[in-house]
């Protein structure tokens, strides 16, 4: 099976070659890391440690934000231990080697054997730690081979996924019947991760419930300072493409906008969308030098990455991205946290579970793209209705806490167990 699966890859790989060589040509997102990716351990990796590694991978910032606090806890639970973490994308990496420093982060292999088995036989982690579903069939059997015990957390398996993983669960299950652990985010999870034949699963809660911004960004900091006091101010975070242009017509003249794209290859084609409109509009790398007032109708681009959670803080009401067209959604809690009221558009399947319990208990809003204004509006105007629904959002946030301490134990139960 592997082989077919190995030969299947490298066609990929090669029909893509003229698109990815054309990107790479063009854009430093996809030259970067690309050494690391097919199998050359980077020096900085191999340091004079000598104790036993955890090796954690986490695909980008959205699952690098819910590993950070397990990893955190993992390093005071474990101290002789050292904990290195391999993202996919260049905005988890860059955020990765802020937490957790330049030393001990790296870019993910290709699933080759090749470039596999040059960071498996280098590192010589006990643990490899998946967050959510990174089932990939050649690192698995790889770890597998060599002993390595691989831990699953914060498993899903969306709705879109779930069709291709049933049809093929006669190969998964060959590939999922090693793993030591699998701590899934919901019931419905354990079921489908079982069915297509994972190992020792259990349902251990989602992570992102877990997420609290300890120390705000400088320029939240900032923000706080210069919006101008009694302004209504709307967070729009990890917005996609075609979700600004319906929110700049949806949002009322008399409210400071915060827009933060997702992406930030995308920055530079929403600076140009803020340019062709009639509103005031600044860019937080400018204003971070100058740091004006600023009041409605403003509009404030964060042209950064790994500030918004904090930024959520400054809301009134928040918009969370990737709703309103096709992209799957992003995470409400990191607005919830905070006791601010959420609205998403209708295409939320990456965060149904999450999304399920805050509507259960009338704390988010969720919208058909014709709809925002009006609801937008409603928001804005009903303050006392507002803090009610941010207000039960934040009871939902800390009633479905503890997934981290779960996962923590589990794995540290792995790893104190005799070779």
């Amino acid at each position: 099976m592997l082989l077919f699966y190995s030969l299947a890859l490298a066609l990929v790989i090669i029909l893509g070659a003229p698109y990815w060589l054309f990107r790479m040509a063009t854009s430093g997102k996809y030259r970067e890391g690309l050494g690391e990716r097919l199998g050359f351990v980077p020096k900085r990796l191999i340091s004079r440690f000598s104790g036993p590694i955890i090796w954690v991978h986490a695909v980008s910032v959205g699952e690098l934000l819910a590993a950070t606090r397990m990893i955190e806890d993992l390093k005071r639970t474990l101290p002789g231990w050292r904990i290195v973490v391999s993202t996919t994308t260049r905005t988890g990496q860059t955020l990765a080697r802020e937490r957790f420093g330049v030393e001990n982060v790296f870019y993910f292999p290709l699933d080759f054997a090749f470039a596999v088995r040059a960071y498996v036989r280098r590192l010589k982690p006990r643990l490899l730690v998946l967050m959510e579903t990174e089932f990939w069939p050649r690192l698995l059997f790889e770890c597998n081979r060599s002993g390595v015990h691989v831990a699953v957390v914060n498993a899903r398996i969306s709705d879109r996924s779930w069709p291709r993983y049933l049809r093929l669960r006669f190969l998964w299950k060959r590939l999922l019947g090693s793993l030591r652990i699998v701590l899934a985010q919901s019931e419905s999870d354990v079921d489908r991760l079982r069915t297509i034949g994972a190992a020792n699963v259990r349902y251990g809660g989602n992570l992102k419930y877990d997420i609290h911004v300890a120390d705000p960004a400088a320029v939240t900091q900032a923000l706080a300072q210069r919006i101008v006091a009694g302004s209504k101010v709307l967070v729009c975070g990890s917005t996609l493409e075609g979700e600004e242009t319906i929110l700049l017509d949806a949002v009322p003249s008399d409210v400071l906008l915060i827009l933060a794209p997702r992406h930030p290859e995308r920055f530079d084609s929403v600076k140009r969308l803020l340019e062709s409109c009639d509103k005031p509009w600044v860019q937080r790398t400018q204003w971070m030098n100058a740091q004006t007032p600023l009041s409605a109708p403003t509009i404030f681009l964060l042209d950064s990455i790994g500030e918004l959670a904090s930024i959520y803080s400054l809301a009134t009401v928040a918009f969370v991205g990737g709703s309103l067209v096709s992209g799957g959604g992003h995470n409400p809690l990191e607005a919830a946290q905070f006791r601010v009221p959420v609205v998403m558009g209708p295409n939320y399947q990456n965060f149904r579970t999450i999304v399920d319990v805050l509507r259960a208990q009338d704390a988010i809003r969720i919208v058909q793209p014709t709809e925002i204004g009006n609801e937008l509006n409603v928001l804005l105007s009903d303050e006392l209705a507002t803090k009610a629904i941010g207000e039960r959002a934040h009871a939902v946030f800390s009633a479905e806490a503890g997934a981290t301490a779960r996962a923590v134990d589990a794995l540290t139960e792995i790893v104190s167990e005799r070779p």
